[in-house]
C-alpha cells in the first residue's frame, strides 16, 4: 500500500516542544485515516531533542529521525527530510508548535486540484515588531517576483512528491518554494490555517540574522523567473 502524507519537520533544539508536537500530530492523523509517517531532521541540536525524539519513536512506529552530523540550517534539514521521505504528498512544518497538525487534513482536503497547498497565517500570533517586519518583507518579495503571496514565511505547506524533481534547493530557498514551483509549471493554492504563539523555546530567526541573506536569496529566485526558458516545440 501507498504511503499517503509524509510530514518533515527540522529539529534545532526543541527539546520541551517535541512530546507535545508528537501527541498532537498522532491525535490529528489517526483520526484521518490516512497512512503516514513523521520525519524528524535533527539539525544538531545541542540540548535533549534527540533524545526526546528518540523516545518518540520507540513508542510510535510512524515517526523516525534523520540526524545531522552538525547545524546545517533549515533548508539543508529539509531537504534531507525530503529526500528521507516515502509519502505521496509531503508536508513540510516547525517544530515550534506554532503551525498546528490539525491543519494538515486541511491541506489535504484543499490539495486534490492543485500540487501544492501552503499556509496562510492570518492571525499571527507574534510579537508586534516580528508581524511588522513579516509584512514589510512578505510586500518586498511580492513585489520583486510579481506575485501575491499573502504569507511567503509560512513553514506548513503540502506538496506532491514529483515537485521535488524539478527543482534543486539551496540555502534559504525553503522560503520561495511556491514561486519555484510555480516556474517550473506547477499549480499552487493558498489555504488560510491557524498560527499559535510560542511557548517553549526560542525563535532561530530575526530581523538581523534574515534581512540581508534573505534579500539575496530573493534576487536569485527574481533572476531565475525572469531567465526561465519558456518554449515549445512546434509539431509538424
Amino acid at each position: 500500500m501507498e504511503l499517503e502524507i509524509s510530514i518533515v519537520i527540522p529539529v534545532f533544539n526543541e527539546d520541551e516542544n517535541i512530546s507535545i508536537l508528537s501527541s498532537a500530530i498522532h491525535r490529528a492523523m489517526s483520526d484521518t485515516g490516512y497512512s503516514y509517517e513523521c520525519i524528524f531532521v535533527d539539525d544538531g541540536s545541542i540540548d535533549e531533542s534527540y533524545k526526546e525524539m528518540k523516545n518518540v519513536c520507540e513508542e510510535n512506529d510512524n515517526f523516525r529521525i534523520v540526524r545531522l552530523r552538525e547545524n546545517c540550517g533549515q533548508t539543508a534539514a529539509l531537504d534531507a527530510g525530503f529526500k528521507a521521505s516515502r509519502g505521496k504528498y509531503i508536508v513540510m512544518m516547525d517544530a515550534d508548535l506554532q503551525n498546528d497538525p490539525f491543519d494538515i487534513p486541511l491541506l489535504f482536503a484543499e490539495i486534490d486540484d492543485y500540487d501544492m497547498v501552503y499556509g496562510w497565517r492570518s492571525e499571527r500570533q507574534d510579537p508586534l515588531i516580528k508581524i511588522i517586519s513579516a509584512k514589510v518583507a512578505n510586500c518586498v518579495r511580492n513585489k520583486l517576483t510579481s506575485e501575491n503571496i499573502k504569507d511567503t514565511g509560512c513553514s506548513l505547506k503540502m506538496f506532491r512528491r514529483e515537485c521535488l524533481d524539478k527543482i534543486k534547493l539551496y540555502n534559504g530557498m525553503h522560503r520561495f518554494l511556491p514561486t519555484l514551483f510555480k516556474i517550473e509549471g506547477f499549480s499552487v493554492k493558498e489555504a488560510r490555517v491557524k498560527h499559535n504563539p510560542r511557548i517553549y523555546g526560542k525563535s532561530k530567526y530575526n530581523i538581523r540574522n534574515r534581512i540581508f541573506k534573505s534579500f539575496l536569496d530573493l534576487l536569485a529566485v527574481r533572476w531565475m523567473k525572469k531567465r526561465k526558458l519558456y518554449y515549445e516545440v512546434r509539431d509538424e
